[in-house]
């Protein structure tokens, strides 16, 4: 394996940028590129970055046939009100994904495709299994579960096609320091609402964690789904006591009010985050575990206390004057 030309797209984020620092340090991997329309938050040593805004189709495919991967790691999602509203959204994620994986389908060195899905792919109607494993077969309810769908139905045609691995990481929430994420700014609001009805459990995964998955699935080079989850779980209103915030119990039609609020507050309240604190969010990890050999180290309930732990500003001092 030494030597692998491995392609990450979504390197800019707080999770691409986590996880091309980890592949430099790997020695399978040989050298190392990735696209995005923001430069990586990290300081990278051996990594190329090439700075393309989605939608630059020509620019795309040029850069990914010129690299020729083995394996590409495909990060590049947008989660509806993490930092785009939900249309645009749909439309960065749409295009990375016809970009990118269809010019690495054109790569004779290809051998494997890594892609980021979620947990919402099996989605929460009434009557399903609450902690489904990837033998559950994917029932979306929400505009972001059906965009990982998309995600995973192109990745599988691609490799059925040209006769690759591909692999998808059904990551929970994803949570962590200046990690952009519609659930973290509706937990940190001053009052955090809660279903009086049934205030149901949900699990997150801290973002090293996350991260540490991907690069395990791209040295595995994975040819299934894995839930990646956090141990434990929590509910709303655990969460809202463990960070002193005012919770606030509502019935079902009270939840369209909560919504209009929320997006008022700046803290949009998306159909996926509803419906994880109206329904709950948790799955069975274990295939993880006996596939990749990893488990997640950090439990549900830490990362919430993070999440409250983290300061909104950062207060640095001013320099002293020198005369």
């Amino acid at each position: 394996m030494a030597g692998m030309r491995v392609l990450v797209s979504g390197m800019g984020g707080e999770l691409g940028s986590r996880v091309a620092s980890l592949l430099e340090d790997e020695p399978w991997v040989g050298s190392l590129e990735g696209i995005d329309a923001d430069p990586p938050r990290r300081r990278l040593r051996r990594t190329v970055f090439h700075r393309i805004v989605p939608g630059q189709h020509d620019r795309t495919v040029e850069t990914v046939l010129a690299f020729n991967p083995h394996v590409v790691v495909h990060i590049a999602v947008w989660e509806p009100h993490a930092r785009a509203a939900t249309a645009t959204a749909r439309m960065l994620t749409d295009d990375a994904v016809t970009s990118i994986l269809g010019a690495a389908a054109e790569c004779r060195a290809l051998e494997s495709i890594v892609v980021r899905s979620g947990i919402e792919i099996y989605g929460r109607r009434r009557g399903t299994v609450t902690r489904p494993s990837e033998r559950v077969p994917p029932d979306p309810t929400s505009d972001y579960g059906l965009m990982v769908a998309d995600i995973e139905e192109t990745a599988n045609a691609i490799g059925a096609r040209i006769g690759v691995t591909v692999g998808a990481l059904r990551l929970a929430t994803v949570l962590g320091p200046h990690v952009p994420s519609a659930l973290g700014r509706v937990l940190r609001m001053p009052v955090v609402p809660f279903s009086a009805l049934a205030d149901p459990p949900f699990a997150v995964i801290h973002q090293h964690d996350a991260a540490e998955a991907f690069v395990a699935a791209a040295k595995a080079r994975i040819d299934e789904p894995l839930n990646i989850v956090a141990p434990g779980a929590i509910t709303a209103l655990q969460a809202a006591r463990r960070g002193k915030r005012i919770a606030l119990p509502l019935l079902g039609p009270e939840w369209a009010l909560a919504r209009g609020l929320s997006y008022l507050a700046g803290s949009p309240l998306p159909d996926h985050v509803q419906e994880m604190l109206h329904r709950g969010r948790l799955a069975d990890n274990a295939r993880a575990r006996e596939v990749l050999g990893f488990a997640p180290s950090t439990f549900t309930g830490d990362v919430i206390d993070q999440l409250y732990g983290w300061p909104s500003v950062v207060h640095v001092p001013a320099e002293k004057a020198v005369a």
